[in-house]
């Protein structure tokens, strides 16, 4: 496994990836993974991806991922993924997309298990009532993604 960080408005990001795509993305707030310092082009696609995203330039994303998880998991992570840029959905709704209308706490524990945020763009998930919820890189985080991408919600 490669790693190699990238700086953001927000503070240095760390990028995993394998021989077949990107398997982790982590915030500067969490504990890194041991991993060979170094790129591949998965990597420096994915940087140059976010670079243009937290530009402003880069709406979505076609980065190769290798996601890891259980069925559920990655069923919710597709669905996600279907969220656009500027768009927001609540839990609820992502467990109604996915057939799943009583799952909410269930979507809740995938997000939390994202491997991927941002490009998998679990901060684009909010509550009922137009406010954050938990974010594993920090509801600061989340805020400012959101105000990036000209998300209006509840403080």
């Amino acid at each position: 496994m490669l790693c190699d960080y990238l700086d953001t408005p927000f503070g240095r990001l760390m990028i995993y990836a394998g021989e077949n795509g990107i398997i982790r993305i982590d915030f500067p707030n969490e504990e890194h993974s041991q991993c060979l310092r170094g790129t591949n082009l998965f990597i420096a696609d994915c940087k140059e991806q976010l670079r243009l995203y937290f530009k402003g330039h880069l709406k979505e994303f076609s980065v190769k991922l290798d996601l890891e998880g259980t069925d559920f998991q990655k069923l919710v992570w597709r669905e996600l993924m279907k969220i656009p840029y500027g768009f927001y959905a609540t839990y609820g709704e992502i467990a109604k997309r996915i057939g799943k209308p009583n799952a909410s706490r269930a979507v809740g524990n995938a997000l939390n298990k994202n491997p991927i945020p941002i490009i998998i763009p679990c901060h684009r998930v909010i509550g009922s009532d137009m406010t954050l919820k938990g974010f594993g890189g920090g509801l600061n985080i989340k805020a400012f993604l959101l105000k990036h991408e000209g998300i209006a919600f509840k403080k």
